[in-house]
């Protein structure tokens, strides 16, 4: 069953160890497909952020966007160490929302 609207952030790159990018949304999989298919202007579709290499769902957006700002806040050690420990090849997880 494909989900529905559901809080969740996200991290977005264009290769391994490249750039990043954070983001909180309502409904992953609809923007992620936007991202992947550059309907999302700025940031991701100029450095090429095309895959999903980590994200977490919440019950709520309240929630969902303090979790986004703590990592927005954080160091980029910080990401990549997270990535890492749960995404360790780097995977597009996109495929895995479904």
């Amino acid at each position: 069953m494909r989900r529905k609207k559901q809080p969740a952030i996200y991290i977005m790159t264009n290769k391994e160890n490249g750039t990043l990018y954070t983001g909180v949304t309502s409904h992953i999989e609809k923007r992620i497909y936007e991202h992947k298919n550059s309907l999302a202007k700025g940031f991701t579709s100029k450095y090429t952020c095309k895959t999903l290499v980590y994200y977490e769902i919440f019950d709520d957006m309240e929630n969902a966007i303090k979790r986004e700002k703590q990592l927005k806040g954080g160091s980029r050690r910080k990401k990549l160490d997270l990535i890492n420990k749960l995404n360790p090849r780097w995977e597009d997880l996109y495929y895995r929302l479904a």
